[in-house]
């Protein structure tokens, strides 16, 4: 539904809201431009999450194909008493990201080489296991990094759309139809002066006397 103005139809109002109408449509125009950014962000970061997605799902599934070879050859028991020696194999360090004025995490994620647990019993596929869990880690921190960030664009792409909606088809052509009004109000007004005018002008040549 738009939006009714109630302002008094006067030149200086006319000008008034033609400045505003004019700021509007440079706001217009630029939240038009930002949600073009957003958008293209959007499908950047999609072709991301997708490739992150498959990534993260090929060294989980290795993962835990060596996590079945390790549990063959030393059991649940072993595996269970190993891993309590075992240090943490995955640095990461999560960092503050902003494009277009969206805020979001970006991950910074690395594998670090895994130490000997020292225990006796332990098979080479368990150290194999370690590392591509590892891996598995940081892929999907880095898919989880994406996934916000796509999450948050989408949202704010969403806003400017409805921006650029409101201004476009409810704001601005509210404001044109009040500066229309109020110019065909003056117009009228200019109109009914003249006639005054003309009216005292022809009576005033009336009463002249005849020379």
């Amino acid at each position: 539904m738009a939006t009714r103005l109630r302002t008094a139809p006067t030149k200086s109002a006319l000008l008034n809201l033609r400045k505003q109408v004019r700021f509007l449509e440079d706001g217009h125009s630029l939240l038009e431009r930002k949600r073009e950014l957003l958008t293209r962000l959007v499908y950047q970061h999609i072709k991301q999450y997708q490739d992150k997605k498959k990534t993260a799902h090929d060294a989980l599934r290795l993962a835990y194909r060596w996590l079945a070879i390790a549990q063959l050859r030393m059991g649940d028991r072993s595996i269970a008493r190993a891993t309590l020696g075992a240090a943490p194999s995955v640095s990461m360090k999560v960092l503050p990201r902003r494009s277009l004025g969206v805020q979001y995490p970006s991950i910074e994620a690395s594998v670090v080489a895994p130490k000997p647990v020292g225990l006796l019993g332990t098979d080479p596929s368990f150290d194999e296991a370690r590392r591509a869990f590892a891996t598995a880690s940081v892929h999907l921190a880095e898919l989880a990094a994406v996934e916000m960030a796509l999450y948050r664009l989408i949202s704010e792409q969403r806003k400017a759309q409805k921006r650029v909606n409101a201004l476009k088809y409810n704001i601005i052509p509210s404001y044109r139809k009040v500066i229309k009004q109020i110019a065909e109000a003056l117009e009228e007004e200019e109109r009914g002066t003249l006639f005054q005018i003309k009216r005292l002008r022809d009576k005033a040549q009336r009463k002249q006397p005849a020379g």
